[in-house]
């Protein structure tokens, strides 16, 4: 059993998941703090990629970064590098299905923060940096916590974008949900049934070791 669509796919939802995190909550903060109607604007922008059909996520990242498109032949000139049909294409598309999940449920986080907090520790001197990463970030970890692990477990099913931007190369490509699609279509159910039994393990993990913080995060405050 050839073992690189773990890896692929392990390795694309790692590297999507870490860079969304860093993009959603800097943009769940800034959007949480900004007047009703640009909020309900760019919360739409935002967000949009979770109601589309990731094959129209995929399509439009093709007119972008296409070869022959405006920034991917301006890459391939500049620097030799092509922007499709290659393992970081998956994590281009697997950023942009994945972003929205994270953003909302750090938006929320924000949102229901007791600004009374931030404030007190102004007035004893402290920094806006200092606020943000030791009293706002603490007290709505558990949101960001969630969307963190819900972004990771999506980007380990992602097929749609993918599949249009990255396809499907053995050894080069391919991730566990292109590799079920292709074992199914050549009939092989038993190899797609590994694979699939492979993800939802992955998945589940996650899901319990998310579920197995909450409730230590609970039991903590609990006793406090």
């Amino acid at each position: 059993m050839d073992w690189f669509p773990l890896y692929n796919s392990l390795r694309i939802a790692a590297v999507s998941t870490v860079l969304v995190f860093f993009a959603g909550v800097c943009a769940a903060y800034y959007v949480a703090r900004m007047p009703r109607l640009v909020k309900g604007l760019l919360d739409a922008v935002l967000t949009l990629p979770l109601v589309l059909p990731p094959t129209v996520v995929g399509y439009l990242l093709l007119i972008l970064l296409g070869p022959r498109r405006p920034v991917g032949a301006w890459v391939l000139e500049r620097f030799g590098v092509r922007l499709t049909m290659t393992w970081w294409s998956a994590v281009f598309a697997t950023v942009v299905v994945i972003f929205p999940l994270l953003y909302r449920t750090a938006r929320g986080a924000f949102e229901s923060f007791d600004e009374t907090l931030a404030q007190a520790g102004a007035t004893l001197g402290l920094s806006n940096t200092y606020i943000f990463w030791r009293v706002r970030m603490p007290v709505c970890r558990q949101g960001i916590l969630a969307g963190t692990v819900l972004a990771f477990a999506r980007a380990l099913g992602e097929y749609g974008a993918t599949s249009m931007l990255a396809g499907y190369t053995p050894g080069r490509t391919a991730t566990i949900s292109t590799t079920v699609y292709q074992l199914w279509r050549t009939g092989d159910d038993a190899m797609a049934l590994r694979w699939v039994l492979v993800n939802l393990a992955i998945s589940a993990a996650a899901l319990l070791a998310l579920n197995f913080l909450e409730r230590r995060e609970g039991g903590q405050k609990s006793w406090r």
